[in-house]
């Protein structure tokens, strides 16, 4: 691989122009199909196999058209403190926003909140609900305009008036504050390190041009396979993040190999091959967890993955054939200030020493003097590593999966003060009815079986109301709403779900019918029960996975499973601190969040996929160095020095990088995309300082030459993967200034 690598990096740099204009032709391809797309899906979440989705899948064959697609509305009407909405000005005020609220033209209905018993027991409130023909990514401005103005007009009458739905989400997805947030922090800490303005800005220049692919790419895509704006988020994201690290760690290798005295377009094409290496292994890793969340079963979280794995896949490229082909235009910029004006003078470079270290590293750097400290102290080092760490995990013992809908969006939204007025005119448990769908197809008598089941629901403790029971035309199956006395995310309504799935089989005997519950809390109690119930499995898959991956590349029995270990730590205390600060509330107001409750169900899963590419990235990029300088005859304990006076810099940018970039996504709206920033940015925070920076050179030191110990026979069953370009000869390479 080192030598594919070397070659495609050397003709990258000769052949620069040839590369870029690719590249452009790539990117104008795919901008000019996403201008014409029709951008991201709305398509509703499923999860085959789980009984609320078969419910809903039921009620779609036995009720055509009754489950359609099209967007909908809700408007809130409150009247003011001791008065009614059923009277007076009020109530022509309500009448008159209902008669406007009719006048669009992608309107199929509107509900008369006084003809639909929409109006709470002590008339404080009502709702009128409207129906579009159209999915809400297809609601138009002017359509939003009517609803607006609706509402308008009852606030001038002085009633409070609030919107929902999802035909009023005009879409989210990248391009505000947390990208440019994102990126400025990633300039300073690129300038830090390298000391210039051009290696600074050429990591970010590529990783842009790969973001960029990848966005028009997803949102030509998003159309036929149904992809959400959340998708272009994690895309943004994942993209940045990897993009901008991948290039730092070439261009960082390409700098070192100047220094040793290599020509540009030699020293490009070393960087490829060494670093590059890393960069393949690395963007593999995270690609191979991507993709493996679609074992999860879950449709969304499938296209989600693969979605972030092609543009993980987008910035491996860039970094191999961008990157060299800008160091071909401008060789000398990305060096630093000395080393330019030494090469303007024409003065030549210190020569490289047997070791092929340069001269400047007799100096003792930062990472240098780490590594020695914690080869002085490993057990100590391990110790308060591992048990800081542990002790973070311990909140994730009490994680609540769910997942938050309007009730978790910030007060200052229209959608989060609609769902309050709701809960408080017709009770918590409004916001998230429970749909019962009873099969009477077997039954002597359909509409006695369905009174049956209605009434043992409704007798229920925890059930406030049901509504009567609808029949399809063939009157073989009957639908009706159960409202919980608890919100949708109160662990008491997952608890009354149970209590009524629990007693089904004497209330289906009585009934001589079946009957099955679903809506969106029952599918979102039933989504958090399976995936809650595959995130050991995952977790052991994904680190079984970490283990081979790593005997491949560094032919080593103890060191994959150190860090398949200290991956499964890193994400154990990043889900802990999640559970802290989202679900527990502990400094949730620094953070911005306004309404604690359960973690989205989502989260770990994805947590434990991306953080796992991530945890390998450093592991590559550090422990490689160490192999390389152990390989090439260096005691144990000195090869970790080495490893770190070569990488620990890069790698504290890198890590530094991504923390910026994730954490600039907490100050997104959608509560998604809000948690797997935090928790994304606390894990690389965990991972790189403590396990990769701290833990591991500890256990090296304590394992000494045992660590790079692999039985004959497994050495001869493994591939030989040349990650740290042994096969290009560097020591014996002629060294030209």
């Amino acid at each position: 691989m080192a030598t594919f690598l070397y070659r495609l990096g050397r003709g990258a740099f000769r052949r620069r122009g040839r590369v870029l204009l690719i590249w452009l032709g790539v990117l104008a391809a795919v901008a000019v199909g996403a201008a014409q797309a029709s951008g991201p899906s709305d398509e509703e979440f499923s999860m085959p196999g789980i009984e609320a989705q078969q419910a809903f899948d039921l009620l779609e064959e036995r009720f055509p058209g009754a489950a359609a697609d099209g967007a909908t509305a809700r408007v809130v009407f409150v009247a003011p403190d001791g008065q009614q909405v059923t009277t007076g000005k009020a109530r022509q005020a309500v009448d008159g926003a209902v008669g406007m609220l009719g006048d669009g033209s992608q309107v199929a209905d509107v509900t008369d909140p006084f003809e639909s018993d929409a109006v709470s027991k002590d008339g404080s409130t009502a709702y009128a609900t409207v129906t579009y023909r159209v999915q809400s990514s297809e609601v138009t401005d002017a359509s939003r305009a009517v609803v607006n103005g609706a509402t308008d007009r009852a606030r001038a009458a002085g009633l409070t008036v609030e919107t929902g739905g999802s035909a009023m989400d005009s879409g989210g997805g990248p391009g505000g504050a947390a990208e440019i947030i994102g990126l400025a922090a990633a300039a300073v800490v690129l300038l830090i390190t390298f000391g210039s303005l051009a290696a600074a800005g050429l990591p970010l220049l590529t990783a842009l041009v790969g973001v960029a692919v990848s966005l028009f790419a997803i949102v030509l895509l998003a159309g036929p396979l149904g992809l959400s704006a959340d998708t272009l988020t994690l895309g943004m994201m994942l993209g940045l993040a990897v993009g901008i690290d991948y290039a730092l760690f070439v261009v960082s290798r390409y700098r070192e190999e100047r220094e040793r005295g290599r020509a540009a377009q030699e020293a490009a094409a070393v960087a490829v091959g060494t670093a590059g290496s890393a960069v393949v292994f690395a963007g593999v890793t995270v690609v191979i967890a991507l993709a493996g969340l679609s074992v999860v079963g879950i449709p969304t979280l499938t296209k989600m993955g693969l979605a972030a794995a092609g543009a993980v896949t987008v910035a491996v490229l860039v970094a191999l054939t961008v990157v060299p082909a800008l160091l071909g235009f401008w060789p000398n910029a990305v060096l630093a200030r000395g080393a330019r004006k030494g090469r303007q003078r024409g003065a030549g470079l210190a020569a490289p020493s047997n070791s092929g270290e340069p001269s400047s590293e007799g100096r003792a750097n930062l990472g240098t003097r780490w590594a020695r400290f914690v080869l002085r102290r490993p057990v100590a080092v391990l110790v308060l590593g591992v048990v800081g760490l542990g002790a973070l995990a311990v909140p994730t013992a009490s994680l609540q999966l769910g997942m938050p809908g309007d009730e978790a969006k910030s007060t200052s939204s229209t959608e989060r003060r609609a769902y309050d007025a709701l809960a408080e005119g017709f009770g918590p448990g409004f916001n998230g009815p429970l749909t019962i769908v009873v099969d009477a197809q077997q039954a002597p008598n359909p509409r006695a079986a369905a009174r049956i089941v209605r009434d043992r629901i409704g007798g229920t403790d925890g059930i406030v109301s049901v509504s009567p029971a609808s029949f399809n035309r063939a009157g073989d199956t009957a639908v009706f709403r159960a409202t919980p006395s608890t919100s949708p995310t109160d662990e008491k309504t997952k608890d009354l779900v149970e209590s009524i799935r629990d007693d089904r089989p004497a209330v289906e005997e009585r009934a001589s019918a079946t009957f099955e519950v679903t809506g969106t809390t029952a599918l979102n109690i039933d989504i958090a029960a399976k995936v809650q119930s595959a995130l050991v499995p995952y977790l052991v898959v994904v680190g079984g996975l970490a283990v081979v991956l790593l005997l491949v590349v560094f032919r080593s029995v103890l060191v994959p499973v150190k860090a398949a270990l200290g991956f499964v730590l890193s994400v154990l205390a990043a889900l802990g601190v999640l559970v802290l600060v989202f679900q527990e509330g502990h400094a949730a107001s620094l953070f911005g969040v306004e309404q604690t409750g359960p973690i989205m169900s989502l989260m770990p899963i994805f947590m434990m996929g991306i953080v796992f590419g991530l945890a390998m990235d450093y592991e590559v990029f550090l422990v490689s160095r160490m192999r390389e300088s152990y390989a090439r005859g260096e005691g144990a304990g000195q090869a970790v020095v080495s490893g770190f006076r070569h990488s620990a810099r890069v790698v504290t940018a890198a890590a530094l990088i991504m923390i910026a970039v994730f954490s600039g996504f907490i100050g997104e709206e959608g509560s998604l995309i809000k948690m797997l920033g935090f928790g994304l940015a606390a894990a690389v925070l965990f991972d790189a300082f403590v396990v990769r920076m701290a833990i591991v050179p500890a256990v090296l030191a304590l394992l000494g030459t045992r660590a790079w110990w692999l039985p004959d026979w497994l050495g001869r069953i493994l591939p030989r993967v040349d990650v740290e370009g042994e096969a290009l000869g560097q020591s014996d390479r002629p060294v030209r200034s």
